[in-house]
């Protein structure tokens, strides 16, 4: 016997089913879909994504993504469309119409309008039967055994395979049209996400004379006197052409006082890390801080193409500005 909870075992049951439809879904991802891919990818206009209830609160999620992706659009509620709205709507546009039963009343009385704009239309439905199915130019599939409501009514099951289907047109497009990382981030320039799409690694780091930086036969004592000046808890060890050979940080110190006290002698080359993690200009700080997590370290030393100290960067500098915490639009 299960020790479940009755609300435990409900919330499983509406996961499996929601999880279910949207697996079930991929049967549908056929020559139909395809064609509606295609029609957005001409469209020289905009997506405009029309619902009522809750498939307007999808819709509004499929313009948000959209919009971010690289695929232009806007939300048309389909009462504010019969009641003026209706103008922002253009024949070089692409509308998605989106209703469960496919014969939501407000959406039926907008195809004849869309008709004689001249707008292909693409219709998300639950039955392939529907008046708005047969008048549309492209129908996708979004239809669900059940929803998770034990009434059969509650829209959620079908809510969420509707949102996963457009996500599915939303990224096809993104990877047809080659949109990048950098085109992500032009649209996202604020919040966590801002920053880890747009900061360059050099923008936090300590560069020029500020670089804690010794010679391979730097004494210990002048090494520690550069770490502490410098305040990084590091210092990069250069050869005789300025390039990078090792680093000592903090942690290499107390490592070296755990075995030994018998440090007077003793020179940079001795008691540095040899071949230490680096980073190239340009590259992202987000990916920086991802390696320093990774290898553990609080310190990275940016080069320049010759292998020489252009920065060092610490890592709470980083998490400082925001990017150790979780993505956000």
């Amino acid at each position: 016997m299960s020790n479940e909870s009755v609300d435990i075992q409900n919330a499983k049951r509406v996961i499996r089913m929601e999880s279910e439809a949207v697996a079930a879904l991929e049967k549908n991802i056929n020559a139909a879909f395809q064609n509606a891919v295609d029609l957005m990818y001409r469209c020289k206009g905009r997506v405009v994504v029309t619902g009522m209830g809750k498939s307007g609160i999808i819709a509004r999620k499929m313009v948000a993504t959209m919009n971010s992706t690289g695929t232009p659009s806007i939300f048309l509620h389909p009462s504010d469309a019969l009641h003026g709205d209706l103008g922002m709507v253009r024949s070089d546009d692409v509308v998605i119409c989106i209703s469960k039963s496919g014969d939501t009343q407000e959406v039926r009385q907008l195809m004849p309008m869309f008709k004689r704009i001249g707008v292909p239309t693409i219709s998300m439905v639950g039955n392939m039967n529907s008046h708005l199915a047969l008048q549309s130019d492209v129908v996708l599939d979004i239809s669900v055994k059940e929803e998770a409501c034990p009434h059969n009514l509650a829209p959620t099951t079908s809510t969420t395979a509707t949102l996963a289907m457009g996500d599915a047109l939303a990224v096809t497009l993104l990877e047809k049209k080659n949109f990048t990382a950098d085109d992500f981030a032009l649209f996202h320039p604020g919040g966590n996400l801002g920053k880890r799409l747009l900061l360059k690694i050099e923008e936090f780091a300590v560069t020029g004379i500020q670089i804690p930086k010794i010679g391979m036969n730097t004494s210990l004592k002048d090494a520690i006197l550069e770490m502490t000046t410098k305040r990084l808890g590091a210092t990069s060890v250069v050869d005789d052409r300025g390039q990078l050979t090792g680093i000592i940080t903090d942690g290499d110190l107390r490592r070296l006082l755990h075995k030994t006290n018998d440090v007077a002698n003793l020179t940079a080359e001795q008691v540095m890390t040899k071949n230490p993690k680096t980073i190239r200009k340009g590259i992202l700080a987000s990916v920086a801080l991802q390696e320093m997590e990774q290898f553990s370290i609080t310190q990275l030393i940016i080069v320049d193409e010759e292998r020489k100290p252009f920065g060092i960067v610490h890592l709470h500098d980083l998490v400082r500005a925001g990017l150790g915490g979780e993505s956000s639009t």
